[in-house]
């Protein structure tokens, strides 16, 4: 959760990216660093955090992100998300998804509810979709195939974004086959890229805190790293504002840069905040330039990973502004449907691009692998 605005003086930024300071602060070095182009490492990255100044950290990360794409534009997909079930025997205290089966309203979707909801994305104008639901270990695996089958029958085109690290762990476990030999089975029946997500925080300590029945750490970088080895490509992400240190954000961090230096297999990193979604969960209030200040230490640390997204879905339309001046390229996705969270963000294509062009930006559209796309203005 973010709250608050920041001064007006640190939000405004021109369109250049040409940028000089003159070193005044203890971490002025770090910055010069990494517009050198120079690795910094986690313990920089943590003083960055700490003590450096917000807007300094804002400039740098937007001098970075002007070699991924001209300062002028920024990219946004459309996707459907289908949450094929609601039941989940993980329990993690910020999910609503053991609220709804509390009080009744546990499902599970059939291949053609998931096929309806599909005819409708493509109305919208979507080919892609997410697909994701809870970890249930009373779901065949063949349920699986039969989604991936359906939808690749009925939708050949469709680009099928499924299955978090925590729900492959689930599946390996259902298949009784090695992990990676589920992945390619996937693979061979319509999967094409899997999310970043069940991630959180990477530490053991804030898992037994939030979500101890989740995937550990080494089992969540485990799933990661076999489908960027079979040829599956994603994304990942940080969440924070709950009970984590600063050093625990940039040990998540460290997690991702390395496995990224063993695959490449990340397109794009996402920072994002704890919403308020259960009674049982502890939610830190985010002040806004703090979460704008990781997001530029995403971009400088996260040297490896070409595209930081920023999820207007989750954050809201301003802070969504205020990011793409601080080091996002990406807005995320226009989000037809999302029942893991409580959305406020882009609904339509046509609103993704007013979004964009009253931020100053000429919208680029893009697939989920960040291929350009042909775009239709529609403002």
């Amino acid at each position: 959760m973010i709250r608050g605005a920041i001064p007006q003086s640190y939000t405004y930024m021109s369109q250049s990216s040409s940028l000089s300071f003159v070193p005044s602060e203890p971490t002025d070095h770090i910055l010069e660093k990494a517009l050198a182009g120079i690795r910094i490492t986690a313990e920089e990255a943590l003083e960055l955090y700490s003590s450096a100044d917000f807007l300094k950290v804002q400039m740098v990360a937007r001098a970075l992100r002007s070699k991924v794409r001209p300062l002028t534009e920024a990219s946004y997909t459309m996707f459907r998300v289908v949450n094929y079930t609601n039941y989940c025997n993980v329990e993690c205290s910020f999910c609503s998804f053991m609220d709804e089966i509390g009080n009744g309203k546990g499902y599970i979707l059939t291949v053609e509810q998931i096929l309806e909801k599909m005819e409708y994305a493509v109305e919208m104008g979507a080919d892609q979709m997410f697909l994701q639901g809870g970890v249930y270990p009373d779901i065949e695996f063949q349920y699986y195939l039969d989604v991936l089958q359906a939808v690749k029958k009925r939708f050949p085109k469709m680009h099928i974004r499924a299955f978090s690290p925590v729900e492959i762990i689930n599946l390996e476990s259902i298949r009784r086959r090695p992990l990676r030999d589920v992945l390619i089975e996937l693979k061979e029946n319509g999967l094409d890229s899997v999310p970043g997500a069940g991630a959180e925080i990477l530490t053991e300590r804030m898992r037994q805190i939030i979500s101890p029945k989740k995937a550990s750490v080494t089992e969540w970088v485990r799933a990661m790293e076999t489908c960027h080895e079979v040829g599956l490509p994603g994304s990942a992400n940080v969440v924070f504002g709950s009970e984590e240190t600063k050093e625990e954000v940039i040990e998540h961090l460290q997690v991702i840069r390395d496995l990224q230096d063993r695959t490449g297999g990340f397109l794009s990193f996402i920072p994002w905040t704890f919403q308020p979604q259960t009674k049982r969960f502890t939610v830190r209030s985010v002040p806004t330039h703090e979460y704008l200040k990781v997001l530029g230490i995403c971009r400088i640390f996260l040297d490896n990973i070409k595209h930081i997204e920023t999820s207007v879905m989750v954050l809201g339309k301003g802070v969504g502004q205020l990011a793409l001046l601080s080091g996002a390229d990406d807005i995320s996705s226009v989000v037809i449907e999302e029942n893991v969270l409580r959305s406020f963000g882009l609904k339509t294509e046509k609103e993704a691009q007013k979004f964009l062009k009253e931020g100053g930006f000429s919208p680029v559209r893009r697939d989920l692998l960040y291929n350009e796309q042909t775009i239709t203005q529609l403002v």
